[in-house]
């Protein structure tokens, strides 16, 4: 059962939604657009790490989709899904997928989180409880959703791609951690590849000019599927970790609304 408080703030609502599949309650952020609903509905962009990122997301929409000709932005729902005090722990435990063992880098010196591999369960919320109220709610077109997600989060957007692509059309990934448990993607992205011979579903794949070896697990990884689907893979120079997101929003929408 969901529960949820809604709170009507600006151009936007904000509800709190306890999931049953991770033990824990979301904090989630909707905004709609005005004006006439489209056939078929509004394409939905969800947010991953929603504190931080929806709030910009929605008016990188919002602004470029006023002239949606030029632009070939559609007016968009976006769907921030965040967490609260816990974010950092949380995040290590709802982005990571489930595995044997699990190495940190040398670089994190020893230090870590206790929890990690929730991402089955997180993406079973996503699926079956924040989709379905997203859609009970809102005038949605189930054929052009999309997941945006950043570091770890873009780490959970390619581990979504690669188990369960059908649950979204597009996918953008930012500075992914790749790097993750010895990059355990790299072999995930083998299985994903393998297994088809053309995936449908369209990747954003955006990175730092100064991310160092980021630049390279994500070049390499895009290498691998531009083989089999439409992917887009862009590096902008002098960006870091932190600055990336608000420098390449606007062209991973575009890529994710181009017909």
């Amino acid at each position: 059962m969901i529960e949820e408080k809604i709170v009507k703030v600006l151009d936007y609502v904000t509800q709190q939604i306890e999931s049953k599949f991770t033990d824990y309650t979301y904090t989630v952020k909707i905004y709609v657009p005005n004006g006439e609903v489209p056939e078929g509905g509004f394409p939905v962009l969800y947010v991953l790490d929603g504190s931080s990122y929806f709030h910009l997301v929605k008016e990188v929409v919002r602004l470029q989709s006023r002239n949606a000709l030029k632009t070939g932005v559609l007016p968009t729902i976006v769907v921030g899904v965040g967490h609260d005090a816990d974010m950092h722990e949380r995040r290590f435990y709802d982005f990571t997928g489930q595995a044997e063992t699990y190495t940190y880098p040398a670089r994190f010196n020893g230090k870590g989180y206790e929890k990690h591999g929730g991402a089955e369960n997180f993406s079973t919320f996503l699926e079956e409880e924040l989709k379905p109220s997203i859609q009970a709610q809102f005038p949605v077109n189930m054929q052009q959703q999309s997941l945006f997600g950043h570091s770890l989060a873009g780490y959970f957007v390619l581990w979504q791609l690669f188990h369960h692509q059908s649950t979204f059309q597009r996918y953008i990934a930012i500075s992914p951690s790749i790097w993750w448990n010895e990059h355990e993607l790299f072999s995930y992205a083998a299985t994903f590849i393998k297994e088809r011979p053309y995936a449908y579903e369209k990747l954003f794949i955006g990175v730092g000019e100064l991310e160092t070896f980021m630049v390279d697990d994500a070049q390499q990884i895009a290498n691998k599927l531009q083989k089999i689907m439409d992917i887009s893979f862009y590096e902008a120079l002098e960006e870091n970790h932190a600055s990336i997101v608000p420098t390449i929003m606007s062209r991973a929408i575009r890529f994710v609304n181009k017909k």
